[in-house]
């Protein structure tokens, strides 16, 4: 009997997963034609080859979805990324084709993320992004060597200072038509968060070389 359960819920959560998977696929390809706001739930329903009622069983509205299908790509996108180690040789490098890649990403569904991360657009979304890029950040300074990081700039504070950060130029990326390609993105905002991490790494130095002078 236990057996025969969890085979039904084994099924049940793979009809899930394609059902959901299958209303994104169709939002997304929506939301390059026409604006977030102007897409109905018959229009997502139709494109994913369901019902309403099966859509709604998953679903309140098409802006829950948009929430959905945007925080899932976020996620797979920062647990692919391998991110440059704070200790490196080719620190640069890495930094910038991790960086290259998240723009990547926001451009080949920018219709979805300027609906969602814009003046109008899901406080959700945002604050979920922003956590999700400070808390790599708080990883990678957690695994760095822990003379080269000051005491006085906490971790907690130097990750959520970056993750806002990247958020406002990607926000006004998105908002200015993606002007830019994302290996040009990649190339400015690097220099601009090393030159960050620079300042406290010299900090450190000196606050060591200050102690063992003393």
């Amino acid at each position: 009997m236990d057996t025969v359960r969890e085979s039904k819920a084994s099924s049940r959560d793979r009809r899930v997963r394609r059902t959901r998977s299958a209303l994104a696929h169709a939002l997304i390809q929506l939301v390059e034609e026409r604006e977030l706001s102007r897409i109905s739930v018959s229009d997502v329903a139709e494109g994913a080859g369901v019902s309403r009622s099966a859509f709604y069983d998953h679903y309140r509205d098409v802006h829950e979805l948009a929430e959905d299908a945007c925080t899932e790509m976020i996620d797979n996108l920062i647990e692919s990324l391998p991110g440059p180690g704070l200790d490196s040789p080719d620190l640069a490098q890495e930094a910038i084709e991790s960086l290259a890649a998240f723009f990547g990403s926001l451009a080949e569904h920018a219709g979805l993320y300027r609906a969602l991360l814009g003046p109008q657009g899901s406080a959700r979304v945002v604050g979920h992004i922003r956590r999700r890029i400070a808390m790599v950040v708080r990883d990678r300074l957690a695994h760095a060597d822990a003379g080269v990081w000051p005491e006085r700039v906490p971790h907690d504070v130097t990750a959520a200072f970056t993750a806002g950060a990247l958020m406002g130029v990607a926000v006004d990326w998105l908002e200015r038509g993606c002007s830019r390609t994302p290996a040009e993105m990649a190339e400015v905002i690097w220099p601009l968060l090393h030159a960050h991490y620079r300042i406290n790494e010299s900090a450190s130095g000196r606050r060591l070389r200050s102690k063992r002078g003393g």
